[in-house]
């Protein structure tokens, strides 16, 4: 049984977008919101990331690990590393498995491993992390990971690194949500309007402008992306999607890409959109 053309270029617009956000490793800051939330699409990332052979660790701090797994098949599970820092986060049971140093102590030991191949870090959720940790400390240790291409005093190389930070972004003011702003590569704000749940994706690369695009989707139970034709997108320069636009002029140049539903409730196929769990 072969695809058609239109199954083909729907997988082929579902990948591209899930690239895009891993391609480049670095952090990639996933702000959601009550009305739209970003856990489903930081499982479709996990997932993305998994079948493409990388190590895939996840710090779960927000939900227990029974409920990140739910969805996942069984050999999508098993290709996970889950740290569970949702059971015990500070430890009083006094287990031998936890980790020294808390969820940073795992991130430094992540940091520390010897294969060099690429490796992909689900922070679920950066916002749990801001609530028990200073923002400079975390700041400092995100950008140790993310930002280097092996960790200071280790003889081995870590190969790309990808860290997928969900911020629930009402939960905090805008120094903390602006200090994790300047440490990442990509950024996705989650929004909707009418019906259908979109990404504001903003890339930042080495030596190139800041560019932007918005796509629409949802995200079926299996934690695939959901894609539909629309007119074509093209990269845009830069413009800040929390700044609103000054005259409606500036409005009509906003090009966005059509590509489905996703609120919670609209269509049973789909994952609802909500706060899951938090």
């Amino acid at each position: 049984v072969t695809l058609s053309e239109g199954a083909r270029a729907g997988i082929g617009r579902e990948l591209g977008m899930l690239d895009s956000l891993l391609s480049f490793g670095g952090l990639v800051l996933l702000r959601d919101s009550v009305e739209w939330e970003g856990r489903s699409l930081l499982k479709a990332l996990v997932k993305k990331s998994a079948l493409c052979g990388e190590q895939v660790h996840i710090l779960g701090c927000e939900v227990s690990e029974e409920e990140f797994r739910e969805g996942f098949d069984s050999d999508i599970n098993n290709r996970l590393v889950y740290h569970d820092f949702f059971r015990d986060p500070l430890n009083w049971s006094k287990t031998e498995e936890a980790l020294p140093g808390g969820p940073l102590g795992a991130l430094r030991a992540i940091c520390k491993r010897t294969d060099p191949g690429p490796i992909t870090i689900a922070l679920d959720s950066l916002s749990w992390l801001l609530l028990h940790l200073p923002c400079t400390t975390l700041c400092q240790a995100l950008h140790a990971v993310s930002h280097q291409d092996s960790c200071p005093g280790d003889s081995f190389p870590v190969g790309k690194v990808s860290v997928l930070g969900l911020l629930h972004e009402e939960l905090h003011g805008p120094g903390p949500v602006g200090a994790l702003s300047s440490l990442a590569q990509t950024e996705v704000t989650l929004g909707g309007t009418k019906g259908q749940a979109s990404a504001h994706i903003l890339c930042r690369r080495p030596r190139q402008r800041p560019t932007d695009q918005t796509q629409w989707f949802s995200i079926f139970p299996d934690f695939s992306l959901d894609l539909q034709e629309g007119p074509s997108v093209e990269s845009q320069p830069y413009s800040d999607p929390h700044i609103p636009p000054v005259s409606k002029n500036a409005r009509a140049g906003t090009r966005k890409c059509s590509l489905g539903s996703g609120q919670r409730g609209e269509n049973k196929s789909c994952r609802g959109w909500g706060w899951g769990g938090f």
